[in-house]
């Protein structure tokens, strides 16, 4: 299959390690890629990356994507060398058992969730709801082994390629690597902008937005455009279409709300009246849970215009999370055309 962009960077993005608050590998890559496009590259103390194209008027606009997957940091080790885990991040423990992981010890190590046969659960053991802590991680090793090579405070990624499928990519950490991906292809599109673009790959989104908190305060921007997946749920068993939030395949969402934000009503707008424009297909975004990265512009500073567009994206947080490549298309164009034509003199304020 052919894409209107450049899958293999997308691939190597979303199979890249990185949860949240070490997100090293992401950012080598995301700096090597911004490096080429635009004016200077930045890292700051919590490992945000900001690469700015510098424009003519004097206003700025930050376009921000998170670099972090959900993970897990090691917490113990027991004597016959399995590894139990804390969460970074928002996890449903009923789909962990059984999947592969990687421990990034003194090496990586391959290891398995363990899932005790159905053949042998009790009934309470089958009443039980799964949590995250009553997880562990078999390495296939000794206990002695295993804490030579493990140690408390290691971090845990879940194992997955990334992988075409029909007119979908399915993969890990999509969310929210497939936005990051967006954003680097719209600034190498972008040459020279009438304002000045601040490209923000920041840390932390999935533990409490906290690398956009900390931007918002120290680039603040005019105006902040976040990038992020959006449930898409137009799957079988939601019963009302109401509840699928976003459809795979009816192009790119532009966000009204979430749990975190209430867009602007006049960038939200805007990026409508884009869409339209440039012929752009689109969707509205109305999000009953889950908060994104434009909540941490929005007050951090001050009251700040904000805005989102999102990629609809079903089974969120699993290592199978699946987007269509013509909604990561129109994202991208949106994106960009957005860009292009901010001037700096549309008024945002209500």
């Amino acid at each position: 299959m052919s894409f209107a962009f450049d899958y293999d960077l997308l691939r190597e993005l979303t199979e890249a390690r990185g949860v949240s608050g070490y997100e090293d590998r992401v950012r080598g890559l995301v700096r090597r890629e911004l490096s080429e496009t635009t004016d200077h590259v930045e890292t700051d103390a919590m490992g945000n990356v900001v690469a700015t194209i510098e424009g003519d008027a004097d206003y700025s606009v930050a376009v921000a994507a998170h670099m972090d997957e959900i993970g897990f940091m090691v917490r113990h080790v027991t004597e016959d060398g399995f590894v139990q885990v804390d969460p970074l991040g928002g996890f449903d423990a009923r789909v962990l058992r059984a999947q592969r992981v990687t421990v990034h010890g003194e090496e990586d190590l391959t290891g398995v969730i363990g899932s005790v046969p159905p053949h042998t659960l009790t009934d309470e053991q089958r009443e039980r709801n799964d949590e995250v802590s009553d997880l562990f991680i078999d390495l296939g090793r000794g206990g002695e082994e295993v804490s030579e090579l493990v140690s408390v405070g290691d971090l845990v990624t879940l194992d997955q390629t990334t992988t075409i499928l029909g007119d979908c990519i399915t993969g890990k950490a999509l969310d929210d690597r497939v936005c990051v991906f967006a954003m680097i292809e719209a600034a190498r599109r972008i040459e020279e902008p009438d304002v000045t673009i601040h490209f923000a790959a920041t840390v932390q989104e999935e533990v409490g937005l906290r690398g956009a908190h900390a931007l918002g305060v120290d680039i603040d921007p005019d105006l902040a455009i976040a990038l992020d997946v959006t449930v898409a749920n137009d799957v079988p068993q939601i019963g009302k279409e109401a509840d699928a939030v976003t459809e795979l395949g009816a192009g790119t969402a532009i966000k009204l709300k979430d749990s975190s934000v209430i867009t602007s009503p006049k960038v939200h707008s805007r990026l409508t009246s884009v869409a339209e424009t440039e012929g752009i297909e689109h969707q509205h975004e109305v999000l009953p849970a889950g908060g994104t990265d434009t909540a941490g512009f929005q007050r951090s500073n001050g009251a700040k215009p904000v805005g989102a567009i999102s990629i609809p994206t079903r089974y969120l947080h699993t290592v199978t999370e699946t987007a269509n490549a013509d909604d990561i298309a129109g994202t991208i164009d949106l994106l960009t055309a957005f860009l292009e034509s901010e001037t700096g003199e549309h008024d945002y304020t209500l």
